[in-house]
């Protein structure tokens, strides 16, 4: 691995000579493979899987599964994940004890948002938002598979959730930064660090967090991660954080057996660093802070502190029109009575109620991609059921005809093709299983049954490699 000069001439003084060696011979050998379970949809550990230390779902595994032709990756029933990036489940569990909103503000392609969705406590909702519009699309996916209902997925800029106000109990910003962490899994991040581009990380963070600071409530808690190890898009940035937004350093209670290394700047706060020689992972830093109770203040795009304004809304998108929803409808939804019913442009969702007028303001405020359950769209004068529906934990399958079918039946339905099922199946909207997990809906029409998997999300290759290895 050709690394380029001034990155080896910092990490020699950030680790000293000898610890610095250690650190490249790690960066030679293979990436560990890691994943995480969806215990919400499977309580089953992995076959040959080797615990990861800081993370109650995660997984060490030997080899890499080939997940596009698993059905069980497509099913939300596990999520593969880089194991370090786990550690953020130390900071939700040691300071979030109650219901409270959440922004995962930098959150595509879905790791850390689906990890903070199962270890939010129950009656929790999460905002996962990813400004690109190509990755916040993944995103949407990613959290729809994984199937719990308290979350919204937005694309916007850092900036527009000042319009919201003070709403976020807990914020996490896994920041945009120049990527040394991965240096061992991606040779264009590589290619594209200079010091140029970590300093221009470094301010672009900042930019970043004083966007969106006044959208977290005072008290509120700040969990500010990368992938990288220098000091500037770190330990620099907490010490600005705190000391220019108005924020406390958090410390956790972290073993000693985990080889997580601390603050390398010479600064009293507590920070966690993994390096890849100390630690099964990438690299890893982390720092969690609570905003201080007295936030009067909001931070403009350049960092000067100013006047806390009042701002309106932008106005709603339009009334909802006056919803009846068919009662048959609500019953494919556990507890119907504790959704708020929406009807929007020939689709029909349901989010928790108790977080409906949150997701009003989202709607009025931010571009809203998925929130809550899709659970039906309009086809002609019938509501059908959504794909989101069958992926999400919420689902009562005891409404719909139930098929189980086979590992080749469930790749042709991934690949959208047409699917045979036996003939004693009912014809209408049935409710396919693998292993007893949903895996989608399809309209049996007798003689062969349509294909209601969503065409962005199809498998493309055509051919099945010659050795699959599945997650047992």
């Amino acid at each position: 691995m050709n690394l380029p000069a001034p990155f080896v001439a910092r990490m020699q003084q950030l680790l000293g000579e000898e610890d610095y060696q250690h650190f490249c011979k790690a960066l030679q050998e293979d990436t560990p493979v890691s994943v995480r379970m969806n215990q919400a949809k499977c309580s089953v550990e992995p076959e040959e899987g080797r615990a990861v230390a800081w993370c109650s779902s995660g997984y060490y595994l030997p080899q890499r599964p080939t997940f596009t032709f698993d059905p069980l990756f497509h099913a939300g029933v596990y999520y593969v994940q880089e194991a370090s990036s786990m550690f953020i489940e130390q900071a939700m569990r040691t300071y979030v004890d109650h219901p409270v909103v959440m922004l995962d503000l930098c959150a595509a392609p879905g790791g850390k948002s689906t990890l903070c969705r199962s270890v939010l406590p129950e009656g929790s909702f999460l905002v996962a938002n990813e400004v690109m519009r190509n990755r916040s699309q993944i995103l949407a996916e990613n959290l729809i598979k994984w199937g719990d209902a308290g979350v919204a997925v937005t694309s916007n800029d850092p900036a527009d959730f000042a319009s919201l106000g003070p709403v976020f109990d807990v914020m996490l910003t896994d920041v945009p930064c120049s990527g040394e962490g991965m240096f061992r899994k991606d040779q264009v991040a590589i290619d594209e660090w200079s010091l140029a581009n970590v300093d221009l990380c470094s301010q672009r963070q900042r930019r970043i967090l004083a966007d969106v600071w006044s959208a977290l409530k005072p008290g509120g808690l700040l969990i500010y991660s990368t992938c990288t190890y220098n000091i500037e898009e770190n330990e620099e940035n907490v010490a600005w954080i705190a000391r220019q937004l108005g924020a406390d350093v958090l410390p956790l209670d972290v073993p000693q057996e985990w080889n997580v290394t601390g603050n390398l700047a010479g600064t009293d706060f507590p920070v966690y660093r993994f390096f890849p020689h100390r630690t099964v992972g990438e690299g890893l830093f982390m720092a969690v802070l609570r905003k201080h109770e007295d936030g009067e203040t909001c931070v403009s795009q350049g960092g000067e502190v100013r006047k806390k304004k009042d701002k309106k809304g932008k106005g709603g998108k339009g009334k909802e029109k006056k919803l009846v929803v068919p009662e048959q409808v609500k019953q494919w939804l556990q507890h119907s009575e504790q959704w708020q019913w929406l009807d929007e442009e020939w689709v029909l969702r349901a989010v928790p109620q108790a977080y409906a007028e949150l997701y009003q303001s989202l709607r009025s405020n931010l571009k809203v991609l998925h929130a809550g359950v899709t659970v039906a769209e309009l086809k002609g004068k019938d509501w059908n059921p959504h794909h989101s529906l069958a992926m999400s934990s919420v689902l009562d399958s005891t409404r719909f005809p139930v098929a189980e079918i086979s590992y080749e039946q469930a790749i042709a339905y991934f690949r959208k093709e047409v699917i045979v099922l036996f003939s004693d199946t009912p014809k209408g909207i049935v409710l396919l299983q693998y292993e007893g997990l949903p895996l989608g809906f399809v309209k049996n029409i007798g003689n062969r049954a349509n294909n209601l998997y969503p065409q962005e999300w199809r498998i493309r290759s055509g051919y099945l490699p010659e050795e699959v290895q599945l997650l047992k």
